[in-house]
C-alpha cells in the first residue's frame, strides 16, 4: 500500500470545505464537535500526553515498545502521517483499518453539521471516538502544533503529561522566542497532574516549572544519569536517541507505579521499537537503486535542533555524506544548514510534496549557500539522488520534511506498518 484508498480519500476529504477561512489556534472547534459526540474523551484509557519540539515521534516509539514488552494494550495517536492517514492511529497495537476508520469519519462528519473546523481538529476527533470504543490499557497521544490549543489538549486528567526538548519551531503559530514557543509546550500540563520533562535549556526549564507550579502538577525532570542507564543497542540510531529513550523509560516508571512495568520490559523495548523516518537506513527499493550501491538514510528532522542531532551521527560515522533536501517555505533553512557546516556535506535540493507550500529548490540552495554549504538545486527527488551519487560521498541522507520522507517511503515500497 503506496497511499490511501480511494474510499479512505474520499471520506478524508468531506472535511476540507469546513476550514475557517481563517485558521485560528483554538479549542473551541473540536470540543464543540467531541460534545456532539458524546464526549468520548471521558471514556479514553489513561492517556500520556506529549508535546515538545522534537523527539516526540520517537519517544511516543519507545513508551510505546515498552508499555507493550511488559503485556499492555496501548492505544497511539501521531501525527503527521507518511505514507497512509492510518498511521496516525494505532488501536490495540495494529494500525486502524479502513472500515473501521471510515465509519468513524462519517460519525463525526454527521455529528459536525455544518460547524467549522479544520481538517486536523475533525479527524482528531475521530480518533478519540475511536480510541473510545476499542479497549485498551494506555493511549499515547502526540502533540500536533504546539500544545495549549492544540487539538488534542481535551484531555482534563491525563495520567502523565511529558515535554520533549523545546526548540524553535512553528514561529508564525508559537511565537519568535524560545519562551513563548515553550509556553505553548506548557499548555498541556493539567492541574495537578504529574508532568516529566526532558532536559531542557534553563528559559524553557523556567516556564515549564512555573507552569507546573501554577497547576500544582508535580514536576519531574529527566536528569542525566538516567541517559547513562540506558542499554546498549537502543533500536533508533543517534546518540539523541538515549535521551529520547531515557524519557520514555521515565515515563514508564511515573506510569507504572500503578501497573508496574519492569526494567526489564522498559530495556527490552528500548531495543525494539519502530519509528520510520528517523535516521532509518533504506532497504533495496526503487530510490535506493539510483544511489549505484550508496547506503541511503532517510530523516524527517526539518528544524535547527534536529539537525543539530543528524550532524552528530553522521559525524560519528565518519565519511562524505551527501544530503538531499527539501523542506516547507516557513521553515528556517539556513537554521537546519547550520549544524553541517563543519561537515560541508554536498547538497541537492528538490521541490517538497504536492500540495505543500514547499521552498524552491533555488531558494533552499541559497540557504545553504549562507550556511558554508555547496549545493545544487534539482527539479526532483531522482535528478537529486543522482547528482548526489555522483558527488562521490560514501552515503546519501535524504532529510528536511517528513512529507519528502512519505514520498521516498512510499517509492521505495516500505509503508509503515
Amino acid at each position: 500500500m503506496t497511499g490511501n484508498s480511494p474510499a479512505l480519500d474520499a471520506a478524508l476529504k468531506r472535511f476540507e470545505g469546513l476550514y475557517p477561512e481563517v485558521i485560528e489556534l483554538s479549542l473551541g472547534r473540536v470540543l464543540a464537535a467531541l460534545e456532539a459526540l458524546g464526549r468520548p474523551q471521558d471514556r479514553l484509557p489513561p492517556v500520556i500526553h506529549v508535546a515538545g519540539t522534537n523527539g516526540k515521534g520517537s519517544t511516543c516509539a519507545f513508551m510505546r515498545a515498552m508499555a507493550e514488552e511488559a503485556g499492555l494494550s496501548v492505544h497511539v495517536f501521531t501525527s503527521p502521517h507518511l505514507v497512509r492517514f492510518n498511521e496516525r492511529i494505532r488501536l490495540a497495537g495494529k494500525l486502524v483499518d479502513d472500515a473501521r476508520l471510515i465509519g468513524w469519519l462519517d460519525r463525526t462528519f454527521a455529528a459536525i453539521g455544518r460547524g467549522q473546523i479544520t481538517h486536523f481538529e475533525a479527524t482528531m476527533a475521530a480518533a478519540i471516538l475511536a480510541f473510545s470504543e476499542v479497549p485498551a490499557d494506555l493511549l499515547i497521544l502526540e502533540v500536533g502544533l504546539g500544545g495549549r490549543f492544540d487539538a488534542t489538549n481535551v484531555i482534563d486528567k491525563p495520567a502523565l503529561s511529558v515535554i520533549t526538548p523545546v526548540d524553535y519551531d512553528h514561529k508564525a503559530f508559537l511565537g519568535s522566542d524560545l519562551r513563548s514557543i515553550a509556553g505553548e509546550k506548557a499548555g498541556i500540563i493539567k492541574k495537578g497532574r504529574p508532568v516529566l520533562s526532558a532536559i531542557q535549556r534553563k528559559v524553557c526549564d523556567d516556564v515549564i516549572t512555573k507552569k507546573a507550579a501554577a497547576e500544582g502538577a508535580p514536576l519531574y525532570r529527566l536528569k542525566t544519569h538516567f541517559v547513562d542507564a540506558m542499554p546498549e543497542g537502543l533500536a533508533l540510531i543517534g546518540e539523541h536517541q538515549r535521551s529520547n529513550a531515557a524519557l520514555a523509560a521515565m515515563a514508564m516508571q511515573l506510569f507504572g507505579n500503578s501497573t508496574r512495568i519492569s526494567q526489564d520490559a522498559i530495556f527490552r523495548g528500548a531495543r525494539s521499537a519502530t519509528w520510520p523516518a528517523r535516521m532509518q537506513r533504506l532497504k533495496p527499493g526503487p530510490v535506493t537503486a539510483i544511489a549505484q550501491g550508496r547506503e541511503v538514510w532517510l530523516d524527517g528532522g526539518h528544524n535547527p535542533h534536529a539537525a543539530r542531532a543528524i550532524a552528530r551521527h553522521l559525524t560519528a560515522l565518519g565519511g562524505k555524506t551527501a544530503l538531499v533536501t527539501a523542506m516547507l517555505a516557513s521553515k528556517d533553512s539556513v537554521g537546519f544548514f547550520m549544524p553541517f557546516r563543519y561537515l560541508k556535506p554536498p547538497v541537492f535540493t528538490l521541490p517538497n510534496a504536492p500540495g505543500h507550500l514547499g521552498a524552491e529548490p533555488i531558494r533552499l540552495a541559497d540557504a545553504a549557500h549562507t550556511a558554508g554549504l555547496q549545493a545544487e538545486p534539482c527539479d526532483s527527488l531522482e535528478a537529486a539522488m543522482g547528482a548526489a551519487a555522483a558527488s562521490g560521498a560514501d552515503r546519501i541522507l535524504i532529510c528536511g520534511s517528513l512529507y519528502l520522507a512519505g514520498i521516498v517511503l512510499g517509492a521505495n515500497d516500505e509503508a509503515p506498518e
